[in-house]
């Protein structure tokens, strides 16, 4: 793994890093797609390191843009301390069934029905978008394949959307309109204040690989911070980059970073 202090600055071997110790982390926050799978799926290698890891008392807390009613049942499945949905919305602790709302909303279904409104806004400037299989799932946010988006393209919907009151972001499967104050780092945030408030920031390592992540990536709030291999592809479309890169790509950097971490500790 390499340190990655100011991309694409040159790259430093993790080891020269000595001001961190990464046998101190005590969880893993992760994006899930893209960073827990290797081409959209979990290998088996992954469910070991997710098992290694509980074992040596290291919690993971996935992150992610996936929706709702999705997560929901990931949560129970995984040797996880709980995951966060649509990019900081909701929450999910594990051993519990309920549905924790980070973002605050008064009337869902006011609130699904202006979502689809700017929806379909887009849909008038890019009539080729569609609805997300899982958006029937979701709860505070609207999502569409990003597929076949280009750039310019996503940078007028966003400055769409904002015009409309609405954020906007995007990662390696989905376009996400959403509430303005809604991300990742805001809704970690707010759990690691509720619900582990004795972890200091150098305890905890953040894990990403495309720009909905880039909140996770802000040192300011998460100083040890990681993408997998594959974050390269989206370096020059981000504010912040994370501090460190793994050499593999998706789910195999994610165990890569794992294994790094488990090594050192005492």
């Amino acid at each position: 793994m390499y340190i990655n202090p100011d991309i694409p600055a040159s790259l430093q071997p993790l080891s020269s890093n000595a001001s961190t110790d990464w046998g101190k982390i005590r969880l893993i926050a992760t994006d899930m797609d893209g960073t827990l799978t290797n081409q959209g799926k979990f290998s088996t290698a992954l469910l070991q390191t997710l098992e290694d890891l509980q074992a040596a008392e290291i919690k993971v807390m996935i992150v992610t843009g996936r929706s709702a009613g999705w997560v929901n049942g990931l949560n129970s499945l995984l040797p996880i301390t709980g995951a966060i949905a649509e990019n900081g919305g909701i929450l999910y602790l594990s051993g519990s069934e309920e549905t924790i709302a980070l973002t605050p909303i008064s009337d869902f279904t006011a609130h699904r029905h202006e979502l689809a409104t700017v929806f379909n806004h887009l849909k008038t400037k890019f009539p080729q978008i569609q609805e997300s299989a899982d958006n029937r799932f979701r709860i505070t946010d609207w999502t569409f394949d990003v597929a076949g988006l280009s750039w310019d393209a996503l940078q007028t919907m966003d400055d769409l959307c904002q015009n409309m009151g609405w954020g906007f972001t995007y990662s390696n499967v989905q376009c996400h309109i959403k509430p303005q104050k809604q991300e990742k780092a805001i809704g970690l945030l707010q759990v690691l204040r509720e619900y582990f408030p004795d972890y200091n920031p150098q305890q905890i390592v953040t894990v990403g690989d495309s720009p909905n992540d880039q909140s996770l990536f802000n040192r300011r709030d998460f100083p040890l911070s990681v993408g997998v291999a594959n974050v390269r592809q989206y370096v020059s479309q981000m504010q912040y980059q994370p501090a460190y890169i793994t050499t593999a790509a998706e789910g195999k950097g994610f165990c890569e970073l794992c294994d790094y971490i488990l090594a050192n500790r005492g």
